[in-house]
């Protein structure tokens, strides 16, 4: 039986697949702290943002995403009930009708729509009923931001529960 102590020993050795990203791209940094800057200006909640992110790590699927997002959340305080409810916010007590709008955001985005568009014009009529124009464009700048490092977690395989400095150690 492994224990959760016996995991952490694992990862110990364990290694992301693809090397230090930032090291062989230098322009990561300056992207990510752009991309942080730019979902941090205040016009809608972080809490929002960490909920539209966690949700997106789900829809990928990818575990370190999910640990990342979930993480931020609990330290900045968010209750349990609201974090594990994410994953079934359409039924959920949780949540604002904003934060509904944002998640309804998110999944419509990274997951394809059969029957018309990605984001009907009564989502995004919704969307605009609930953030001004700086505000929705920071939402789907936080979209954006999570999209853009799916690829890295998803092909590299960074290991869960490690930041990016303990997981390139160099």
């Amino acid at each position: 039986m492994t224990t959760a102590t016996d995991t952490d020993t694992q990862q110990d050795g364990l290694r992301s697949r693809l090397p230090n990203p930032a090291a062989l791209i230098p322009e990561l940094g300056q992207i990510g702290g752009v991309l942080f800057k730019a979902t941090g200006n205040g016009s809608i909640p972080q809490t929002t943002i960490s909920l539209v992110q966690l949700r997106a790590g789900q829809i990928a699927g990818n575990t370190y995403l999910t640990v990342l997002h979930t993480g931020n959340l609990r330290k900045a305080g968010e209750r349990e009930e609201r974090i594990t409810a994410v994953a079934s916010w359409r039924d959920a007590p949780y949540f604002t009708d904003a934060e509904r709008v944002a998640l309804a955001l998110v999944e419509a985005v990274l997951t394809p729509n059969p029957h018309g568009e990605r984001v009907p014009d009564e989502l995004y009529a919704e969307a605009s009923a609930h953030y001004d124009d700086k505000a929705l464009a920071t939402l789907v700048m936080a979209i954006g931001q999570v999209c853009f490092f799916i690829p890295l977690a998803v092909i590299g395989k960074p290991l869960p529960g490690l930041s990016p400095a303990e997981q390139w150690r160099e």
